[in-house]
């Protein structure tokens, strides 16, 4: 059966299905692998905002690049929220103009990123990862059509009741940029649902399929 990570920062070799996350150097997406590409809010740069968005589009056209992000409003890092705005609304534009799901990074700014994404007329399916938060915010993301990605946040207890909230048809696991496999992560999931880990596989084998197309599990 196929384990699929959603999000991940690092190329590991685990016989998962895994979705690389990519900020800058665009260019390496032409290697053999599963993609996402976005202008991070962490690392964006005013002064290049146009040249490297540009960059994005070129290469964000490539069959393996499965997603535009992750991209989204950070309100703890250190960068003009404005200027995040912008280049959140140019991801979400150009997401929906060649018909790529989003990879949301959101962090303390939930209000801002759903309202933008319903403003712009989101067309496209969006993921929300590396979900940590309340069952609250859980449900207004969930009301609005979207998914939820969930990582290392499952090894935490107050998350588990969380997640044993969220439909199955709308979650997601992943990775991201922690020092867990992926295999971990099912494990967990299984674990905290109290179901077969054949359950899980499918079920996010389906919702991966549902959000990117037959191309990540072919």
């Amino acid at each position: 059966m196929i384990r699929i990570n959603i999000h991940t920062h690092k190329v590991v070799n685990d016989n998962a299905k895994s979705v690389v996350s990519m900020h800058h150097h665009f260019e390496q997406v032409s290697s053999p692998g599963y993609y996402s590409i976005g202008l991070h809010p962490w690392h964006l740069n005013s002064q290049t905002l146009e040249a490297d968005f540009e960059l994005l589009k070129k290469y964000s056209v490539l069959p393996n690049v499965l997603a535009i992000g992750e991209c989204g409003l950070d309100k703890v890092c250190a960068t003009d929220f404005q200027a995040q705005q912008k280049a959140f609304s140019m991801q979400i534009d150009w997401a929906n103009e060649i018909k790529k799901p989003l990879i949301i990074h959101c962090v303390r700014a939930h209000n801002e990123t759903l309202q933008m994404l319903r403003e712009k007329a989101v067309k496209v399916p969006v993921v929300f990862h590396g979900f940590n938060k309340n069952i609250e915010i859980a449900k207004q993301i969930l009301h609005a059509g979207y998914y939820l990605s969930f990582g290392k946040s499952l090894m935490k207890e107050e998350m588990e009741s969380v997640f044993q909230e969220v439909p199955l048809n709308r979650i997601l696991l992943e990775t991201d940029n922690s020092e867990l496999g992926i295999d971990e992560v099912y494990n967990q999931a299984a674990k905290i649902r109290n179901i077969s880990m054949k359950i899980i596989e499918n079920q996010i084998e389906t919702n991966a399929s549902n959000i990117f197309g037959l191309s990540i599990i072919q």
